[in-house]
């Protein structure tokens, strides 16, 4: 539920798939090269550091994790397979895992990766010092401590599988610094494992080039240039004046370019959420029965077909369908406006003299803020204060910026969105459902409001080792929150991206986090791609 940052990406998946749309290497891109792709980011540039959040899933050209994804596509939640490390983590005892290391690894300065790197990488994001914004992810994480130089120890607080923690991207020691991470000179002058690194940085670009003494070979694409172009119309202008190889837009945007000569339009499923926060400090959505309403009030079908144009899935909860057997069809809000009507009703809140309801002197009234950059949120935000107008609700919404919206939290609802560590179904639910704890993210549950015996439900999942058990609680938690929602969730994206890639096979997309941009889509692991021209 963090802001959004920039995270360029890549890793390795099993199957590669062929594309017909314009070239990025061989077209009049601005790239020139046939070894060249020039990519339309819509993020800023810099924050390299992982321990800002840079590649937090194992997907960067720059940095590598102990594992990384692997999927064939992105219908399921991806395998974790090894990266620098050298095989799976084993058990040691409950809740202690080893996870021996990659021989012969170096980083892009020439330095050799041992376990002294990983440590001080863990250490670091968990240091208060540092002031992480990605600390809390890695709560579950009681301690990473050297085996010698070949292997680490992970001591866990949970019995769960160590994996989805295992992909944060490697620094090397020396890199690491006692203060906080917005200042390390690794935001702006990276240095990781991975087959990429950055060449040059400026405010508009950002140019990375393959490492010729990278252990798995020199990338057949050996320069990529992200150019920062903030507004989406922009975006797509330059892809369709071939002056760009790719970009991410919005879905309706996206499509509207579909059919164009040289660019296809590729779309890949997240388990990335848009929904909107309820503040505590208004009187009506500090109700629990104004909640319910709410959630029974807005037709998500409606906000997929008309807002995404199709490209995504209803949302009641961060718990995607992706997510197999933890996934509870039954505990998601039907679509019902007489019924929220009549919650409304029997909680005493009726129509006012405009229409609007009413309870004594408070209103059924709010504002909804939303990042004013953001036009998906945008529409999102308009959508929703539309569905409530009939049940007499009154949603204001507003565009302003992340720093206004940092202080109006508690105050104003605010279109949200997360799933920025997917691959880790408690970290997708804990945060977001869990009451506030002492560090947790501005972001996560901002209203504080939970359902009775939610907390201990999440803590008890939290603790315990995935399977069937744990799949259990995970319906119920979904069952319960059901009785007292804490926000509205809308719905999951689905990615949507334009490309040029007329004489290239690359890997299929996978599932992807909260944090994509050009980082993912057909770009989230371009060592893979080949070209098809001698």
């Amino acid at each position: 539920m963090r802001r959004p940052r920039w995270i360029a990406g890549t890793a390795v998946a099993a199957v590669a798939v062929s594309v017909i749309a314009g070239c990025g290497g061989t077209s009049g891109s601005s790239s020139g090269s046939s070894d060249t792709i020039v990519l339309g980011e819509s993020q800023e540039l810099g924050d390299f550091s992982p321990i800002m959040g840079y590649g937090q899933q194992g997907v960067s050209p720059i940095y590598e994790g102990l594992l990384r994804p692997a999927a064939d596509g992105d219908s399921r939640v991806p395998d974790l397979i090894p990266a620098l490390a050298d095989d799976a983590p084993q058990p040691v005892v409950d809740r202690v895992w080893r996870v021996p290391l990659r021989a012969g690894v170096t980083f892009s300065d020439g330095s050799a990766f041992d376990s002294a790197d990983v440590v001080a990488t863990y250490r670091a994001v968990r240091d208060p010092r540092v002031a992480s914004e990605i600390s809390t992810d890695f709560a579950p994480i009681v301690d990473v401590t050297a085996d010698g130089p070949t292997a680490v120890t992970v001591r866990m607080n949970t019995s769960a599988d160590p994996s989805p923690y295992l992909l944060l991207g490697i620094a090397p020691s020396e890199k690491i610094e006692a203060k906080p991470a917005a200042e390390w000179a690794l935001n702006t002058r990276p240095v990781g494992t991975g087959p990429y690194r950055l060449d040059s940085l400026q405010p508009d670009q950002a140019v990375l080039v393959a490492r010729d003494d990278y252990r798995g070979g020199t990338p057949q694409v050996t320069r990529i240039v992200y150019s920062y172009v903030p507004d989406d119309n922009t975006r797509a202008q330059r892809i369709t004046a071939d002056e760009i190889d790719g970009t991410t837009l919005p879905p309706k945007l996206a499509q509207s370019l579909d059919g164009r000569p040289g660019v296809d339009v590729v779309a890949v499923k997240s388990a990335d959420w848009r929904g909107v926060s309820l503040p505590s400090a208004n009187p009506f959505t500090a109700d629990v029965q104004a909640r319910k309403a709410m959630n029974l009030g807005v037709d998500r079908a409606a906000v997929v077909r008309d807002v995404l144009d199709g490209r995504g899935e209803p949302a009641s909860t961060p718990i995607a369908p992706v997510y197999g057997p933890a996934y509870n069809a039954d505990a998601q809000f039907a679509f019902d406006t007489a019924q929220a009507g009549q919650i409304l009703d029997r909680a005493g809140w009726r129509a006012g003299p405009d229409g609007v309801r009413v309870r004594g002197t408070d209103r059924a009234s709010f504002t909804l803020l939303y990042n004013a950059e953001d036009t998906l949120r945008r529409d999102l935000a308009v959508a929703f204060a539309a569905s409530m107008r009939p049940l007499g609700v009154e949603v204001n919404p507003r565009g302003t910026s992340w720093d206004e919206i940092d202080t109006r939290l508690n105050s104003d609802a605010v279109l949200l969105g997360g799933g920025a560590t997917p691959y880790s179904i408690d970290s997708q639910v804990y945060d977001p459902l869990h009451t506030r704890v002492a560090d947790s993210s501005p972001y996560s549950n901002p209203g504080d409001f939970t359902a009775p015996g939610l907390d201990a439900l999440l803590d008890e999942t939290r603790q315990s080792a995935s399977g069937a058990a744990n799949d259990a609680r995970y319906r119920e938690i979904q069952t319960v929150y059901e009785t007292a929602p804490s926000a509205v969730y809308l719905a999951f994206l689905h990615h949507t991206y334009a490309v040029r890639s007329d004489g290239w096979t690359y890997d299929a997309p996978i599932l992807e986090p909260h944090s994509h941009g050009v980082a993912w889509g057909p770009w989230w692991n371009l060592p893979s791609w080949r070209s098809d021209t001698p």
